[in-house]
């Protein structure tokens, strides 16, 4: 047989649109058929779930779609409304579905919206009544999930201390319940902004807005999270929050009487209260989710370090000193050892003279450091350097009455930037050598690897880059381009 008979054409496009949509409709065929305790084990594995990434970091389409699946049996009408909207906001994004799995995804969105409108057994559909009928949905579901009475119930309980087995249960119960409630408020305030601004449209864009503003536990349910809801601590998620040792490690991050105070319009929260964190990300300008995550990691290895020493007292719970210390020496090992290999005294005169609140914001900051190094955090005597210089830097703002800016990340007056001033040049520059290595066949002496950049910081000649690091430096010098040798004959 010949190479050119062996060859399949390639499917016409039309084909491919009509395999798909059979495809479509058979699996939502079979799901209609299917029992419907099967029906509810298989909850969010549907288009949900499908959201090509391309869409999803940027829009909401994923829960809006999460929370059309979870009303379907309450009002298909609603579910419909919220698909249509979802099908849009796909379509304005990416209105060539160049993206990834964009065109499959608004295939497989379009059949679902068909399924939803052939429900209706022909019975026209006013869309002109979408706002009213979203609205009248929104206010039947929160009343009739009770959702005042479950809030106040889950504080009394955390204020009291009591923990029951189904807290757990109820947390996740409630997060699907306030994810549903966002997602319809999201969706009427797009589709009362592309409505005529009726006197109902501004009544209910008005209520919108006060809901938002004012309903901190639907927005404190919603914050992203690992284990613990530190930025939304009357979360019904917080069941951990009810263990003494973490409760000691929120109060004692948030201890900042020795601490400078803010600007006045530096910081405003709603839904906790200021810690060490909030202080450190003003002064080096560290990432808000970077931020959110280290400061998880310090509680849990406080709280951690706190279980191993024994109960505390559960109306007032306080860290040990003794566990704060061993978080500290635990994290800051490789440091002061790095200082003691290389003569230089560490970023504070001694142990005795470093207090519980200081070691705390020391470790803080450390963690800080590695969580927005990249590939930098590689070199693990670099990031040792970096803490060094970015440690002294804080012991001189925190001897003040008031928080600024630290000079070595500062971009403007009001804003710093440690990804930006720090990481990025010595990152740039550790990928301009990377690519000159002609895909690994380039001499060793011919470029620098990872061991070859954090080898330089195991002399004291490295203290010669300064700080911020010297752009003009032979450290950040980046290499001339290369011919790259392909691998191929």
């Amino acid at each position: 047989m010949s190479s050119s008979s062996s060859r399949r054409r390639p499917p016409r496009p039309e084909r491919v649109m009509d395999n798909w949509e059979r495809l479509v409709r058979a699996a939502l065929k079979h799901q209609h058929r299917a029992p419907s305790a099967t029906a509810s084990s298989a909850a969010g594995i549907g288009l949900a779930s499908a959201v090509p990434p391309s869409l999803g970091k940027t829009t909401n389409i994923e829960h809006i779609l999460q929370a059309a699946d979870d009303i379907e049996d309450d009002d298909p009408n609603v579910a419909r409304i919220l698909c249509e909207q979802a099908y849009t906001m796909a379509q304005n994004l990416d209105p060539d579905s160049d993206g990834r799995g964009v065109l499959q995804f608004k295939t497989g969105l379009a059949s679902v919206i068909k399924q939803k409108l052939a429900k209706k057994d022909g019975a026209p559909i006013d869309r002109q009544n979408d706002i009213q009928v979203l609205w009248n949905f929104y206010l039947q579901y929160k009343s009739r999930r009770r959702v005042d009475d479950m809030q106040r119930e889950q504080e009394r309980l955390r204020e009291s201390g009591t923990f029951s087995t189904d807290m757990g249960s109820r947390a996740v119960e409630m997060k699907k319940i306030y994810a549903t409630l966002r997602a319809l408020l999201d969706v009427l305030e797009i589709l009362i902004g592309q409505s005529p601004s009726d006197r109902l449209g501004r009544q209910i864009l008005d209520e919108i807005r006060r809901i938002k503003r004012s309903d901190a536990a639907l927005r404190g349910e919603l914050m992203p999270y690992n284990i613990v809801p530190l930025d939304a601590p009357s979360s019904v998620a917080n069941t951990i929050g009810f263990f003494p040792e973490v409760r000691a490690a929120i109060a004692a991050i948030q201890n900042c009487e020795d601490l400078p105070r803010f600007p006045s319009d530096a910081l405003q929260l709603q839904l906790r209260h200021k810690d060490v964190f909030d202080l450190l990300q003003f002064v080096f300008g560290f990432q808000e989710d970077n931020v959110r995550n280290q400061r998880e990691n310090v509680v849990l290895a406080l709280a951690n370090a706190q279980s191993r020493l024994g109960l505390l007292d559960v109306t007032e719970p306080k860290i040990d000193e003794r566990a704060v210390t061993e978080v500290f020496l635990k994290v800051l090992d490789n440091y002061m050892k790095w200082c003691r290999y290389l003569g230089k005294r560490v970023a504070w005169t001694s142990l005795e003279a470093v207090n519980k609140n200081r070691k705390i914001i020391l470790v803080a900051l450390y963690f800080l450091i590695w969580g927005e190094a990249a590939n930098v955090r590689f070199l693990p005597e670099c990031l040792c350097y970096i803490f060094h210089n970015m440690a002294k830097e804080l012991d001189g703002i925190l001897d003040s009455s008031e928080a600024e800016r630290a000079k070595s990340c500062t971009i403007t007056n009001d804003s710093a930037s440690y990804l930006e001033k720090i990481i990025t040049p010595i990152y740039q520059t550790m990928e301009a050598e990377a690519q000159n290595n002609n895909n690994g066949k380039a001499a060793h002496s011919a470029w620098r690897n990872y061991d070859d950049f954090n080898e330089y910081f195991w002399s004291r000649s490295c203290f010669n880059l300064g700080w911020p690091p010297a752009e003009g430096s032979k450290f950040l010098r980046k290499p001339a381009k290369r011919k790259r040798v392909s691998s191929h004959p």
